[in-house]
């Protein structure tokens, strides 16, 4: 499988590698399989595996044996963590922000980033996102929504701009408008980060 060149850190070496960072260096406690990592980021198992290796060979991470399990982590003692771990954030830190902010909230079926975030995401070229567009599909109070817009727009350094939709609108065969525009560019699952569409 092809992965896309990074259109958000344009000297990662590519899309997957940001997506795996923000993960790792997002929670520098926190100790990952080569398999969740491919479930938090929708990478492919081949590609998180040569990825990971190499970032662990270059010291980014470290990784170490448990059973038939090989865990990674950050390496807060690599002398770039902190600059990296800083842009990486402001780069590809939308999806797992996001995911924390919604895990758990009742009513909430999907979240999925819209817009320009998504389409460098999803390889577009193009001038860097100034905010973050977020569509939660299902039921979650607006009140709800804007504490967890402020929370993340904190959180990121940007703003994050929430709208929400129903379930019957966005699984209709035809959709209002708004939500055919969504569905046809480029949009990532928060849950999985896979990146849909365009």
């Amino acid at each position: 499988m092809k992965t896309l060149p990074s259109q958000l850190t344009p000297f990662v070496r590519s899309d997957a590698v940001g997506a795996l960072l923000a993960e790792t260096l997002g929670h520098p406690d926190a100790e990952f399989t080569l398999s969740a990592l491919g479930r938090l980021t929708g990478v492919s198992g081949p590609v998180v595996h040569r990825e990971v290796t190499r970032l662990v060979d270059a010291a980014v991470l470290q990784d170490r044996m448990e059973g038939r399990n090989r865990l990674v982590r950050a390496n807060p003692e690599h002398p770039l963590y902190a600059p990296m771990r800083e842009i990486i954030a402001a780069t590809y830190g939308p999806v797992p922000v996001l995911r924390a902010a919604f895990d758990g909230v009742d009513g909430a079926e999907h979240v999925y980033i819209y817009g320009s975030w998504a389409a460098r995401r999803g390889g577009e070229a193009g001038p860097f996102p100034n905010d973050v567009d977020v569509l939660v599909v299902g039921d979650v109070p607006r009140r709800t929504l804007s504490a967890i817009a402020g929370e993340a727009s904190d959180q990121l350094a940007v703003p994050v701009n929430i709208t929400r939709a129903s379930r019957e609108d966005w699984d209709a065969a035809e959709p209002p408008p708004f939500l055919r525009t969504v569905r046809s560019r480029p949009f990532v699952d928060v849950m999985t980060g896979a990146v849909h569409g365009g």
